[in-house]
C-alpha cells in the first residue's frame, strides 16, 4: 500500500518534505480491531507538532494522520460492531482505559503519533474506537470532524457557555470554522466574535455567521463571557484575557503551544488579564464519547466543513501551507476519487 511515513523530527522551515510517501504491506488486523481502507484523512495542525518534536512520536518510522475516514475491509477475531463494508472514522485517540476521563488516562495512545495513522490507503484501529459516519456527509466532509469538530464540541463543552452569553474564537481554522456552525445551532442567542490575522479569513467568519471579526490584537465590541483559543502561539492567549469578561474562562483548544512567541507571555498583567476571577482551562485530548455525541449533532445541524483536498503525494505542500497559516476551513488528503 502507498503511505506516508515520518522517519525523524525536523522543522518544517529548513525542511518542507518531511514526510516520504513509501511501499508498506497492508496491515492485518489483531483481535478486537478492524482494518480499514482509508477514504480520506484530514491534515491537522497536531502532524506540524509531531514532524517538530513538541508532541513528538515514540518511534520512528510513524505513519501520520487522526482524522481518518474509510471503509471496514476486514474484521479481526471477535469483533461484532461492525460489518465488512461500512464507512467509519477515527479520531485522535487510538485506545485508552475506556472510561469517562481516558483523555487524560496514562493508557491514552494517539492515532498517527503512538501507532501509525490515516495518511496511508489502509491502518488498523480497535473495533470501538472507529465510529459509523453519518451518509449526509461525503468523506473529505467528514474527516474533520473526527478531530477538529469533535475536540471543538468538547471545547465548547469546557467554557461551560450558556445560550445568550458572548463567545470569542481566536483562530479560524479547521476547528475554529466547525465550533461557529455548531453554536450557532445550539445556543442561537449568543454572538459569537472571531479574532484571524488575516483579512479574507475574517472575511470567511462573516459569511457564516460571526458577529464581528477583528485582528488577534483587537478588542472585541464587548467583554466576552468566553474564548476558545485555537491556535500554536502564545499572544492570543494573552491578547485572549484581555477580551474577557470578569468572570470569563479562556479555554486553549491546543495539544501544544510553539516556543517562537514565548515572550508574549512577558506582556501577561495579573491586573488587567487575570484579575476578576477569569480562567484558564486546556483540553487535553479527546475522548470516545465526544465524538460520539459529536457526529449525530453535526449530521443534525448539519454543519457543513469547508475542505480544500490534496493527493497523498501533496500532502508535504498541505503541511507547508498549513505552518504559514494559509487556512481557510480544513485541509484534507483523499484517497478515493
Amino acid at each position: 500500500m502507498k503511505a506516508l511515513v515520518l522517519r525523524e523530527m525536523c522543522s518544517l522551515n529548513q525542511c518542507p518534505t518531511p514526510l516520504e510517501l513509501v511501499d508498506l504491506p497492508v496491515p492485518h488486523p489483531q483481535a478486537g480491531e478492524i482494518l480499514i481502507r482509508v477514504a480520506a484523512c484530514g491534515i491537522c495542525h497536531t502532524e506540524l507538532d509531531e514532524i517538530e518534536g513538541r508532541t513528538s512520536p515514540p518511534q520512528f518510522p510513524v505513519v501520520p494522520g487522526h482524522e481518518v475516514v474509510g471503509y471496514v475491509e476486514q474484521l479481526g477475531a471477535g469483533v461484532t460492531v461492525h460489518q465488512l463494508g461500512d464507512r467509519v472514522g477515527v479520531g485522535w485517540i487510538h485506545s485508552s482505559s475506556g472510561d469517562e476521563h481516558e483523555n487524560v488516562s496514562p493508557q491514552f495512545q494517539a492515532t498517527g503519533r503512538d501507532v501509525n495513522g490515516g495518511y496511508a490507503e489502509y491502518m488498523t484501529a480497535p473495533a470501538n474506537y472507529a465510529y459509523p459516519i453519518p451518509d449526509c456527509f461525503r468523506s473529505a466532509e467528514a474527516a474533520p470532524l473526527l478531530c477538529a469538530g469533535a475536540i471543538g464540541y468538547r471545547a465548547v463543552r469546557l467554557t461551560g457557555i450558556q445560550d445568550g452569553q458572548t463567545l470569542g474564537l481566536t483562530g479560524f481554522g479547521g476547528s475554529a470554522h466547525l465550533v461557529l456552525q455548531m453554536v450557532r445551532h445550539q445556543f442561537p442567542n449568543t454572538r459569537v466574535f472571531v479574532f484571524a490575522r488575516h483579512p479574507e479569513v475574517q472575511q470567511f467568519a462573516l459569511e457564516l455567521g460571526a458577529a464581528w471579526a477583528g485582528h488577534t490584537e483587537d478588542r472585541a465590541p464587548e467583554p466576552l463571557d468566553a474564548i476558545i483559543d485555537t491556535t500554536p502561539a502564545w499572544k492570543p492567549v494573552v491578547e485572549g484575557l484581555a477580551n474577557l469578561a470578569p468572570g470569563g474562562r479562556l479555554v486553549i483548544n491546543a495539544i501544544r503551544k510553539e516556543e517562537s512567541d514565548k515572550e508574549a507571555l512577558l506582556k501577561l498583567s495579573y491586573h488587567e488579564h487575570l484579575w476578576m476571577e477569569r480562567e484558564i482551562k486546556t483540553v487535553a485530548n479527546i475522548t470516545q464519547f465526544d465524538i460520539r455525541e459529536f457526529l449525530p449533532l453535526a449530521a443534525e445541524i448539519p454543519i457543513r466543513p469547508e475542505v480544500a483536498t490534496y493527493s497523498l503525494d501533496q500532502a508535504n505542500q498541505a503541511l507547508v501551507e498549513l505552518k504559514q497559516g494559509r487556512i481557510k476551513g480544513a485541509k484534507v488528503l483523499v484517497m478515493e476519487k
